[in-house]
């Protein structure tokens, strides 16, 4: 093989359309890479390099077995690289010469629909970003489920945050970005970059003004005008969604009738919640390890399918800002709890359920073998259970379970065609049950009734002969043979040519043996392809009933949801909160619901929270390890649950809506920005000045630490009077700076609390109960003693802090921290 072979220069030529992918060229049984795409490969797979030809012309190459492709995709996929699928697109008895050869689909990570790739509890995002007009049009679109939605965003800030909310898998990035950059400086395209630094991005070139992005839009969703899916006026965000249609349509090469609805939607719809909050708050990984354990999802999640599992996440990062929908996701939880018996039924039928979402888009898009069609149709089959179970029911979420269709033409259909147990494969047969078509039920009779009049053969042919060891057997390169061992020749019958003589045998064929031969082996081939054609034709059909099935996925989804979090809030004990049209934050006996599930339901603190217009910001002092953090961390964790619909970790709890909540806990370097610790604190804390309202939630955890003294207490007094004057958002402020409790005396709204201690001589004993007053010292050197630093270490901090403490009274220094009285 050289360079210069019809082959290669087909393999060449495809290439060049495919330079920026991996491509995998088909021959036999095997997926071969050459060149560049060969050392790539070699390297990211761990496979052996070989090569044709010698010294400076030999051609790299390596290849792997195609049946095993999906493992080896995955796996490039995972590191960000685009794998080109070439095959053959014609029938090799048919070609003159050279098979003809296409890329028939593209992998990238954000376009996968129907494998094992898939990560099943989390959705898979394509994002888009347009820029026109001063605003970015955002839209994304999960391929394999179907969900697509489109937006406009005013800020890169809020861009980021979004994205890192939706967490695609892949982001496009319009051209347009680069070339308006230099004229305004909002938009530095490598903070996308450094922002989201795992994810794969890339430019693509723009090519849709509003009327053409419309246009394609209206053409691909078969509609007259996009009011029907009321996105007319969101002209930069349909550039975007006009994009990812293109980009799913260019790498798919297959329909997208499972994407057939764009959903537009508004930041503002849902309480804002920035990347730094999520991760502060372990929303769905814990900060430790980025595991699941240890993350609010860990708690909230007992969702028996995937899709409720996807939505439950969903719901989660997209707290609510209506109250009418809040309360009717609190109707539902109240019911399921109220009637256990309903939910454990209802737990025990989601069970039975397959991935309905997903399983639908794999139909619609040719990708679903006959097991998925099995699967769904076994889905299906539980829909008069769900109904039947939740006929009474009065809230209006479980009141839509019983008005599911229950598509009894497409379950007939597939229980006449498919069989109960097909195999993976669709092109070896197997799949059609009998009696379904009569052609396949003729072609089967001359196939298998072949084979019986082989066996019957071999008996005659025996007895004629007496040749009481011949047998007939059958091999892919000579077909049906008789085969007689060599012992045996003399008795031969006249009739037999022979086709082969081995060591121990000869084998032969008669006229009729090779006449029944081509009967049986054309009916084998013809049955294969009949139903090949007959499943193909089901699956079309059952791909007629997609928008049906995404809405019966929609809705189990819900209900699954419903049932986790009803489950939650029935194990620990959690109550259903009131959202007033007050501003009041007013908890009883709060916990925080994932540090209460690490130390058992009994051995967690409760404490309560009031916040009104006497007691809007809150200063929290007392030791490290004490539960500040904690107490902060529940109070913003109750209001989120909330907003989501769940019930939450409390006696009683009376909440506004919140707008957004921020938070600013812990310190971490930011080198690949080249921020340092104090740098990225004063940052972040700037974000929340800026942009938090009077209707936000604030977490403040010592601000001003990673300066000086003098520097770090004036510029949190000055955080704490800004936010408690001019934003009037309710805030927590933990601090180890005593001397700013004192502005609680001088201000309006601000109040002392602090963390009971128990103290014992050196000892201390963290009471985690949150009292009235300011702590007067941070107990630092006890701490460190609970920590195990070495006694000599305990024991000469001591002797330095009594010294200090002596000459800063002799300067007129308050002792507690080394820093004159604030005079507020």
């Amino acid at each position: 093989m050289t360079d210069q072979t019809p082959m290669i220069k087909q393999y060449r030529e495809i290439k060049s359309q495919h330079k920026d992918a991996i491509l995998f060229f088909r021959l036999g049984d095997f997926y071969e890479m050459f060149y560049d795409d060969a050392e790539l490969g070699s390297r990211e797979l761990g496979l052996t390099l070989t090569g044709r030809g010698i010294s400076e012309n030999r051609m790299p190459m390596c290849g792997i077995p195609f049946h095993a492709a999906e493992n080896y995709i995955g796996k490039l996929v995972e590191k960000g690289y685009k794998v080109a699928i070439c095959e053959q697109v014609e029938d090799p008895k048919l070609a003159k010469g050279l098979v003809k050869r296409d890329v028939i689909k593209i992998y990238t990570p954000g376009t996968i629909i129907g494998t094992s790739m898939l990560t099943d509890k989390t959705n898979n995002y394509l994002l888009v970003v347009s820029f026109e007009k001063g605003k970015f049009g955002l839209a994304y679109t999960d391929a394999s489920t179907g969900e697509f939605k489109v937006t406009e965003i005013d800020t890169l800030k809020d861009l980021l945050d979004e994205i890192n909310r939706i967490k695609p898998s892949e982001i496009l990035l319009s051209d347009m970005i680069d070339e308006k950059r230099n004229r305004e400086p909002c938009l530095p395209a490598g903070r996308v970059h450094s922002q989201v630094p795992s994810i794969r991005i890339e430019s693509y070139k723009d090519k849709y003004d509003q009327s053409e992005a419309e246009e394609k839009l209206s053409k691909f969703f078969k509609i007259k005008s996009l009011a029907s899916f009321g996105i007319e006026n969101y002209s930069v965000g349909l550039s975007a969604a006009a994009a990812a249609l293109d980009y799913l349509e260019d790498n798919q090469k297959t329909a997208l009738g499972h994407i057939n609805k764009i959903t537009p939607y508004a930041i503002g719809q849902y309480m804002l919640i920035d990347a730094q909050t999520r991760r502060n708050l372990e929303l769905v990984q814990s900060i430790k390890d980025k595991s699941l354990k240890g993350a609010l999802l860990w708690v909230l999640d007992r969702c028996e399918t995937n899709m409720g599992s996807r939505l439950l996440r969903n719901w989660l990062l997209m707290p609510l800002m209506e109250i009418d929908k809040i309360n009717a996701r609190f109707d539902a939880i109240d019911e399921l709890i109220g009637d256990t018996i309903l939910k454990a039924e209802l737990t025990q039928r989601l069970k039975n359920l397959y991935d309905i979402e997903r399983l639908t888009s794999k139909i619609a898009t040719e990708q679903g073998n006959a097991k998925d069609i099995v699967s769904l149709n076994e889905s299906l089959k539980e829909i008069p259970f769900f109904k039947t179970l939740t006929s009474k029911c009065k809230s209006k979420m479980l009141k839509h379970v019983n008005d599911l269709p229950e598509l009894l033409e497409l379950k007939e259909l597939i229980n006449k065609a498919i069989k109960i147990d097909p195999p993976f494969t669709i092109k070896e047969g197997g799949i059609i049950n009998d009696s379904y078509d009569n052609e396949l039920d003729e072609l089967r009779k001359i196939a298998y009734g072949g084979k019986s009049w082989i066996a019957e053969l071999e008996n005659k042919e025996r007895i004629a002969s007496g040749i009481k060891s011949l047998k007939v057997g059958f091999n892919k390169v000579f077909g049906y043979y008789i085969e007689v061992t060599t012992a045996n020749l003399s008795q031969v019958p006249a009739n037999y040519i022979r086709k082969q003589t081995l060591t121990n045998c000869e084998r032969y064929i008669t006229p009729d043996l090779k006449e029944k031969e081509s009967l049986i082996l054309n009916a084998d081939e013809r049955i294969k392809e009949l139903e090949y054609k007959i499943f193909c034709d089901v699956r079309e059909k059952a791909a007629g009933f997609t928008k049906e099935l995404q809405y019966i996925a929609e809705i189990l989804s819900q209900l699954d949801v419903l049932i986790s979090l009803a489950q939650v809030a029935q194990e620990n004990n959690y109550c259903r909160p009131l959202i007033s049209g007050s501003t009041d934050i007013l908890i009883t006996g709060s916990r925080h619901p994932v540090v209460e599930k690490m130390l058992g339901n009994h051995n967690f603190v409760k404490n309560d929270i009031l916040m009104n217009n006497e007691s809007s910001f809150l200063l929290i002092t007392g030791p490290n390890m004490a539960g500040k953090s904690t107490y902060m961390r529940q109070t913003a964790l109750i209001c989120l649950l909330a907003q989501m619909g769940s019930f939450v970790p409390a006696d009683n709890a009376i909440l506004p809506l919140i707008d957004k909540i921020f938070t600013r806990i812990g310190a971490m370097d930011d080198i690949y920005s080249g921020q340092s610790t104090f740098m990225l604190e004063m940052t972040e804390t700037a974000n929340i000045l800026n942009n938090a309202t009077e209707n936000s939630l604030i977490i403040l955890d010592e601000i001003g630490r990673g300066t000086a003294t003098f520097d770090g207490m004036s510029i949190a007094a000055a955080v704490a009077e800004f936010i408690n004057n001019n934003i009037k958002a309710k805030t927590l402020f933990a601090t180890h700076y005593h001397e700013i409790t004192q502005l609680a005396e001088k201000h309006k709204g601000m109040k002392n609390l602090n963390i009971q201690i128990k103290e014992e001589g050196d000892q201390i004993t963290f009471l985690h109960k949150i009292v009235e007053g300011s702590a007067d010292r941070s107990y630092g050197i006890q701490v460190a003693r609970l920590a195990g630093l070495p006694n000599d270490v305990i024991s000469r901090a001591k002797e330095i802090y009594t010294t200090l403490e002596m000459v800063e009274n002799d300067l007129g220094f308050d002792h507690r921290s080394n820093v004159p009285v604030i005079n507020a």
